[in-house]
């Protein structure tokens, strides 16, 4: 073979090659455009448009099945790849009652699901502190202490994260009226607590948990009376205000009350520095340190209006009469309106802004933020949040759970009583009232 043939089969050789590789890389370009796309390829070998499933469950590990097949690999807490489609899924550990929900997986997206929470079947009813003569009783935010009263100026705090609840007493007589009381909120660092009592006129007083002696009366430091108080930062070193109609900043450190941010303002929310609030019917948004605020038109004058943050993005729930509107923060579209059969009075929006809370008397309705969707049901008197995203109520003596949606109903205890907060800490135990004793039952081995 003379060198030119071998010439043109080597360069023959390198073309191929060459055009192989190129090959092979619009090949994976294309296939890895399509999977960030959401497209896969299902059972039957056709290809499919899909979306994510993220899920965590407490205990972690739990089995999960999806439309009713469970691989034995498939376990919280993980991510799975479903078809864009309805799918029932449900969660379930030997020992432990099951778990499940239907949800919508949307083509290209990620649908989380960080709450899920399965019981013990089977649990001890064991007493562990006599509060006799409570009167009042607040969890704090990590559900590891509670703050107990009856009506004096010396309070306990009982820290439940231990083996043994350990009490510690704290002397407010220096800065606590002798009365009942009506609100309590804590900081985010469960440093300190606000209280509101309900004096011939209703004072707020600022616990300091750590240090008793550095709590502050604030009606009776700024010696003016106050509508509305509530902790602005994690550390509660700064509140909110409402005073005489204005909305006002307190610095707690420094003992100064800000000039008015706003007027005449009938409702306000938070979320990081930045403020909404209702003023002479119209929503206003403002970060706190800029002069100019920024108007949101509405159709109608509103009722109460609030911030959240739902993972990256913002939103804002507008409550006007009976009708809830959900706005993005970032361009003001709507994104969710529904009319309500009844008159909103109790908000809450999720620690996470996962969700929205709704009710009034026992009428409820949530709107889960992940699907869009609202879910309505009948809720008692006697209920309270067991962790940041289950509800309890208290009928009979039964103690029931639900999901923030009102899904996954059960029954957990009986015997249980009224007018005390049901809490569970750790994820390990499970904290009730029942007669005079604060009892405890381990819910996860």
């Amino acid at each position: 073979m003379d060198s030119e043939t071998r010439k043109r089969r080597q360069n023959l050789k390198v073309i191929l090659s060459e055009s192989l590789m190129v090959f092979a890389v619009i090949v994976t370009v294309v296939i890895l455009v399509l999977l960030v796309s959401g497209y896969g390829i299902n059972s039957d070998f056709e290809v499919e448009r899909q979306g994510m499933l993220q899920i965590y469950s407490s205990p972690t590990g739990a089995s999960v099945a999806v439309d009713g097949e469970a691989p034995w690999y498939q376990r919280t807490n993980t991510s799975k790849v479903l078809s864009a489609s309805s799918h029932d899924i449900q969660l379930t550990s030997e020992g432990y009652d099951s778990w499940n929900k239907t949800i919508t997986i949307s083509e290209g997206l990620l649908y989380r699901l960080h709450y899920p929470r399965l019981f013990l079947l089977e649990r001890q009813a064991e007493p562990v502190y006599d509060v006799a003569d409570t009167t009042f009783a607040t969890i704090s935010k990590d559900r590891k202490s509670l703050l107990l009263t009856n009506d004096t100026t010396i309070w306990t705090l009982l820290e439940l994260d231990h083996t043994e609840p350990r009490a510690t007493a704290l002397d407010l007589s220096d800065i606590m009226p002798s009365a009942s009381i009506i609100s309590a909120e804590w900081s985010q660092n469960n440093n300190r607590v606000l209280l509101k009592t309900s004096a011939s006129t209703a004072e707020w007083v600022l616990v300091n948990i750590n240090n008793p002696a550095e709590s502050i009366n604030l009606t009776r430091e700024f010696t003016v009376k106050f509508d509305e108080i509530r902790i602005f930062d994690g550390s509660a070193s700064n509140l909110l205000a409402i005073q005489g109609g204005n909305l006002v900043k307190i610095d707690v450190s420094g003992k100064r009350i800000s000039d008015t941010i706003a007027e005449n303002v009938a409702s306000y929310d938070f979320n990081g520095n930045e403020v909404v609030y209702v003023s002479d019917g119209t929503i206003s948004l403002v970060k706190i340190g800029d002069s100019t605020p920024t108007t949101i038109a509405v159709d109608q004058p509103p009722t109460r209006v609030f911030l959240s943050r739902f993972y990256e993005d913002k939103y804002i729930t507008i409550i006007t009469d009976s009708v809830v509107t959900i706005l993005n923060r970032s361009n003001l579209t709507k994104v969710y309106e529904h009319t309500l059969d009844f008159a909103p009075e109790i908000i809450k929006i999720g620690a996470n802004g996962d969700f929205v809370f709704i009710k009034n008397d026992t009428r409820v309705a949530t709107i889960d933020m992940e699907a869009l969707t609202m879910r309505s049901w009948n809720l008692s008197l006697d209920y309270g949040w067991l962790d940041n995203h289950m509800l309890y109520e208290i009928t009979n003596g039964t103690l029931s759970v639900y999901d923030f949606d009102g899904l996954n109903h059960r029954e957990l205890s009986s015997g249980v009583s009224t007018g005390f907060p049901v809490t569970i800490t750790g994820d390990k135990y499970l904290y009730y009232l029942a007669g005079d004793q604060l009892t405890r039952e381990v819910i996860i081995k």
